[in-house]
């Protein structure tokens, strides 16, 4: 597994676990906000490893916009979910095309 692929497992996992409107939000709203800028940091991290291994970065630019936005209610949790899938889905792909090769 490469770098890329390790860290959109984790923010991937971390915005499916935000994405739970019973756990996640309450959760997001009792610590201030602060998740969404630990994820934005993560998502920055996870950009510039992606672009240093030329994997695909629309994941983690995605997940940017959501931390940035992750703040109004139910459009955060609609883009916590998008950029769940969208990374995780990645990151499986990521792990399947250096399998192959």
């Amino acid at each position: 597994m490469n770098r890329s692929s390790f860290m959109k497992w984790i923010t991937g996992g971390l915005e499916a676990f935000w994405a739970l409107p019973v756990i996640g939000g309450p959760l997001i709203f009792s610590m201030n906000w602060s998740p969404l800028v630990v994820m934005l940091i993560l998502h920055i991290i996870t950009l510039i490893i992606s672009i240093n291994e030329g994997r695909n970065k629309h994941g983690s630019i995605l997940g940017i916009v959501t931390s940035a936005v992750g703040f109004i209610p139910f459009l955060g949790w609609m883009m916590h979910t998008i950029t769940a899938i969208l990374l995780l889905i990645d990151a499986y792909r990521s792990e399947k095309a250096i399998e192959v090769s």
